[in-house]
């Protein structure tokens, strides 16, 4: 069986806020750290029966960066989730939920 490995590396301040963020995957195709300055992952605990969630920024990324960041992410769990249920109707009440986010953070700048 194939084993693969996702490994994140964050720096702190001297108060514990993320600096920097950087990854590494065995499977990305691409060799050493990549550099990022946010990561949203959920794990789904199977004993619990509940998703756990780590959510790092780091202190340069930007509101209008971060805005962006939820309406793709937004966008692309729709897809997921139109992938994993197969419910149509549900994916695509997402990606009009995240449409009109996208507007109103838009019509705000």
């Amino acid at each position: 069986m194939k084993k693969s490995e996702i490994n994140f590396k964050i720096t702190l301040d001297e108060n514990h806020v993320p600096e920097n963020i950087e990854w590494e995957a065995t499977d990305s195709g691409e060799d050493g750290l990549k550099e990022c300055k946010a990561l949203m992952m959920s794990l789904w605990d199977k004993n619990e029966t509940n998703t756990m969630r780590i959510d790092i920024w780091t202190k340069e990324m930007m509101i209008d960066e971060m805005q962006h960041f939820f309406y793709q992410s937004i966008m692309t769990m729709s897809d997921t989730y139109e992938r994993a249920t197969n419910d149509k109707e549900i994916a695509k009440e997402m990606r009009e939920f995240a449409q009109k986010m996208g507007e109103k953070i838009q019509s705000r700048n």
